[in-house]
């Protein structure tokens, strides 16, 4: 794909934003429309890294009408001219105070006063002069809420709720937090301050910024707000997107980790009852003692998110303190990411992140298979890119234990034709693409809404602008239509941002002499279906090393099902096992035994979407 498709691609997403004669609503302080168009664009796939294009935007920046934003409203959404105002006023010190508002200038403006002396001094997660024994029982490690890990739904207004979702202002706790540290793709600023006590917490947000004239404006939009920095990841290069959703909440006695699929705007987190999204959640207790854990002693969950928050620049203080928590809960989890760029060299960094992370991290769980356990793998994405059998494969792969190697070795390995073995090296090549295809074609489902189901939904077209998915892809001759199911909610009428992968054994694996278990478990977080979002293995020219190329920022957990593997392997256990294909496998309750650890949203198995109409974002 040409990068001039992309451009033309943005265009056209920008005038039908324009063209919309539906009423604007609020967002953020800036004025756009109710039914946000968003493109991903995914370039073809290539083994040429030269040839590597920036096309995807998984799910693109809001695109306002210019002429709807006020002359005085700023980049993040701040009202500058109420803020110059109030600063006035003060300075007047006038005898009659105005009535309060609601701006987002004057809830932050109010806490100068009690914090300004803290705005140039190092942060940190743990605060050592914090006294555990003073605080309220609530707050003491044996009754924190989250102690293990939990997936939830989030709340959505106008369903019952029934135990498996949770609201935003329940994850914060804006009156014990201390310091939070809030990563998103979308913002809305107004609407996330008012969920937090600004007088008492500090915030670091994480956020897009693509040029130096971008820092530095929105870094002067917040330079009256002491209790408030900024961090922006790298967007140089091929990097695209800064995608990842993530929460490090600090409390005087212990750490939130939370990894949402939503974005920090009310309609993710269910304010409109129209989307739905998950969230990971886990609560880590403070050390009793004021020795931090080593670097050496750390869980690999723990040392994946420090090399994460190292990549994305977030100061070293916040990182530090960290070793603080107790991360032992973290254990048997893992924190796999998408680091935005190129990974090469000769301390092979591509192993850690992408899918390559993926599949390393699967290996360390011990959850690896090998090439003839087969997988089934259902995938609710809220974002399609361009999708091929060779992109899936190397899913499949990380999924069974892969770091990539596998895939790359065989698509750049050389058979000599001289050698004594070679019709059999070919064949056996060719039986091993052959298994792997077939497998793919049997276990792997990727859920995604028809244009029926979004036009059904509580909030009709309008609400389908983070769907992203184009006719193009679909039409491709090499597109895995056969695979698509579509995405309804179990809560009737909802639509999902949902980016939630389930991997289980296959019926197939197992026999009556199957005497191994295979643990299933699940994805969380912001990774859509996209290669985009996972990135690319790639021979460098210049080094002939292997390179991984990733357009985007992401960022989730793995959960894996304990005790599950046992009773999944006596429950698909049969004499005809190996015989079940399709709907003659029990699809209906493939996901099962996930409900007893983490909820399954969508109704299972799907319709297929051979037949239907996939939702076009834009088509609208």
């Amino acid at each position: 794909m040409a990068s001039s498709d992309s451009d033309d691609d943005l265009k056209r997403a920008i005038q039908l934003s324009l063209q919309s004669t539906e009423p604007r609503v609020k967002s953020g302080g800036l004025q756009v429309q109710p039914n946000i168009i968003n493109l991903e664009s995914d370039d073809e796939s290539t083994t040429d890294e030269s040839h590597i294009e920036i096309t995807d935007q998984n799910e693109a920046r809001q695109q306002p009408d210019a002429a709807s934003i006020p002359a005085s409203t700023s980049m993040l959404g701040l009202d500058r001219k109420a803020m110059e105002q109030e600063r006035l006023a003060r300075k007047r010190k006038a005898s009659i105070s105005p009535p309060p508002s609601r701006k987002v200038a004057r809830r932050i403006e109010s806490t100068a006063k009690v914090s300004t002396n803290r705005s140039n001094a190092d942060i940190a997660l743990f605060d050592k002069q914090s006294d555990t024994h003073a605080l309220p029982s609530h707050t003491h490690s044996a009754a924190l809420p989250y102690p293990k890990g939990t997936v939830k739904k989030t709340w959505l207004f106008g369903y019952p709720r029934q135990g498996d979702d949770v609201k935003l202002e329940e994850i914060l706790q804006k009156n014990d937090l201390a310091l939070a540290v809030l990563s998103s793709f979308q913002w809305d600023i107004e609407w996330l301050l008012r969920k937090i006590n600004t007088k008492t917490t500090q915030l670091v947000l994480v956020m897009q910024a693509d040029t130096a004239e971008d820092k530095a404006q929105y870094r002067q939009e917040t330079a009256s707000m002491p209790n408030l920095r900024l961090c922006f990841p790298s967007m140089e290069g091929q990097i695209n997107c800064m995608h990842s959703k993530l929460m490090l909440l600090s409390y005087p006695s212990h750490l939130r980790i939370v990894v949402p699929t939503a974005n920090l705007v009310p309609y993710d987190w269910g304010e409109t009852g129209v989307m739905e999204n998950m969230a990971f959640l886990i609560d880590l207790p403070r050390l009793p003692t004021p020795q931090p854990t080593s670097q050496r002693k750390m869980t690999d969950f723990g040392n994946d998110l420090i090399h994460f928050l190292q990549a994305m620049g977030l100061e070293k203080s916040i990182i530090e303190s960290l070793y603080h928590f107790d991360f032992s809960a973290t254990r048997d989890l893992a924190f796999v990411h998408t680091i935005g760029g190129a990974h090469t060299g000769d301390d092979e960094p591509w192993r850690r992140t992408g899918y390559c992370g993926l599949g390393r991290a699967i290996s360390r769980l011990g959850l690896a298979l090998n090439d003839e356990q087969a997988l089934a793998i259902d995938y609710v994405t809220s974002s399609v890119g361009s999708l091929n059998t060779d992109f899936l494969s190397t899913l499949y792969l990380a999924a069974q234990g892969d770091d990539g190697t596998k895939e790359y070795q065989s698509r750049n390995a050389t058979l000599s034709k001289q050698a004594k073995d070679y019709s059999t090296q070919v064949k056996r090549r060719a039986d091993a693409q052959e298994r792997l295809h077939k497998q793919i074609d049997q276990g792997f489902r990727i859920y995604f809404p028809s244009e029926d189901t979004v036009e059904a939904s509580k909030g009709g077209p309008g609400s389908g602008g983070t769907i992203c998915f184009q006719r193009k892809w679909w039409e491709s001759s090499t597109f895995p239509r056969q695979l698509m199911r579509d995405c309804k909610s179990r809560r009737a009428g909802a639509l999902m941002h949902n980016k939630i992968i389930y991997i289980h054994p296959h019926p197939t694996s197992y026999s009556p002499t199957t005497t191994t278990t295979t643990t299933p478990w699940a994805y969380i977080g912001s990774a859509n279906c996209s290669e985009s979002a996972w990135g690319k293995l790639v021979k460098d020219r210049a080094s002939k090393l292997p390179k991984l190329n990733c357009r985007n920022w992401e960022c989730g957990v793995v959960v894996p099902l304990p005790h599950a593997a046992t009773l999944f392997s006596s429950n698909n256990n049969s004499s005809d096992g190996a015989s079940m294909n399709g709907e003659e496998r029990g699809d209906e309750n493939r996901l099962d035994l996930f409900e007893r650890v983490l909820p399954v949203p969508m109704e299972v198995p799907g319709e297929e979407l051979l037949g239907k109409r996939p939702w076009f974002h834009q088509d609208r």
